[in-house]
């Protein structure tokens, strides 16, 4: 992609990664004024960046630039590329931060950024804790995550009236992360089974920022019609939902070795997810004793034989079969704001497989 030709949207992934990279590479040097310490600290920021991840979000952006005729509004193309890319350091704040509240130890196969601060801590022989040091790092390593995704977005080479235009989808998708994660932490604590709010929970911190926001903000930048921008949310609502939806499956049932998480982690770290609270109300009316035991281990162990007992627990309720119901129904009902918007057919014809590909994930 090195000689500026319009990549597709499939190709997008391989841009992104480039641009990312480019805007690294910039970087370097004030941080080095800093000091050591901090090129040590953005070298891991810049491994979780570069070495791993789909481009999901950046891609779904440039869909939206195509698919509102971005091409010929008038902006850059290089531009909006950058502006994109911007959205992998948004999602890095995410998971990073992700990762510290739910004490996990691996992402994407690898050690989880506060896990690989602690063991060079270790491996250094530092004083204090190396636990709370790696924590603590990786705390401020997500903050600038998020400062960049901003300096990046707004040096982008976007126009004035583009970034303003890009103001309102770029605001709202950092607020309902973030008010996600907090949504979705609470419920953990309250033990709620609220099956309302672990909705909210996948609109919010999945749905909103992985697809419709992304697709939302592309059509901006391009200056697309509300009609065309009510589309796009719609698709990525459902289908960032469904989405969810089978993350939240792979929680469960999933292969580590796809995943790139242990198996049954969501059970281990007490996750109230809809397959939770499906699996709670319908083994209420079909096993009480069943549901009490559920109800008991859920966040609780660690054991593996009580992960395994809880996941038969779930499998015997019957909510698997409805999850996949919700998320069948929930990818027909996006693909159809698509249909019905008559968005151009080659970009629906991607979105449809993107749909697919991110709704049938293997376990």
């Amino acid at each position: 992609m090195k000689d500026n030709s319009i990549p597709t949207i499939e190709q997008f992934p391989d841009l992104a990664r480039e641009k990312l990279s480019e805007f690294l590479a910039q970087r370097r040097p004030e941080v080095a004024e800093i000091g050591e310490p901090v090129v040590n600290a953005t070298n891991f920021l810049e491994s979780f960046v570069l070495d791993g991840g789909k481009r999901i979000r950046p891609t779904y952006a440039w869909a939206g630039f195509l698919g509102a005729h971005g091409l010929e509004s008038g902006e850059d193309a290089q531009a909006m590329a950058t502006a994109a890319s911007s959205l992998e350091f948004i999602q890095a704040c995410a998971l990073i931060h992700d990762d510290i509240i739910d004490s996990s130890d691996t992402r994407r196969g690898n050690p989880t950024v506060h896990r690989a601060v602690a063991a060079q801590h270790r491996a250094k022989g530092y004083h204090g804790d190396a636990d709370f040091f790696g924590q603590s790092v990786a705390i401020l390593v997500g903050d600038l995550a998020l400062a960049w995704a901003e300096d990046m977005l707004q040096g982008s080479g976007l126009s004035g009236a583009a970034l303003h235009r890009a103001r309102g989808p770029w605001s709202g998708m950092r607020t309902e992360v973030i008010g996600g994660q907090i949504l979705d932490i609470s419920l953990e604590a309250a033990g709620s089974e609220d099956l309302a709010l672990a909705n909210s929970v996948n609109r919010y911190k999945t749905a909103a920022y992985t697809i419709e926001r992304p697709l939302h903000l592309g059509a901006a930048v391009a200056g697309a019609e509300p009609a065309l921008i009510d589309a796009f949310r719609g698709y990525g609502r459902d289908i960032g939902i469904a989405f969810q939806l089978r993350d939240d499956q792979l929680g469960v049932f999933g292969d580590p070795a796809i995943t790139g998480k242990p198996a049954g982690d969501d059970l281990r770290e007490g996750k109230r997810t809809v397959l939770l609270s499906l699996a709670l109300q319908h083994a209420d009316a079909k096993d009480p004793a069943a549901a009490k035991t559920l109800r008991s281990l859920i966040g609780n162990t660690e054991d593996p034989a009580d992960i395994a007992r809880m996941a038969q627990i779930i499998e015997d309720s019957g909510a698997p079969a409805l999850l996949e119901e919700q998320i069948t129904a929930l990818t027909e009902s996006g693909l159809r704001h698509l249909r019905e918007a008559q968005v151009d057919a080659d970009v629906t014809q991607t979105l449809e497989a993107l749909a697919i590909k991110a709704t049938a994930r293997r376990m």
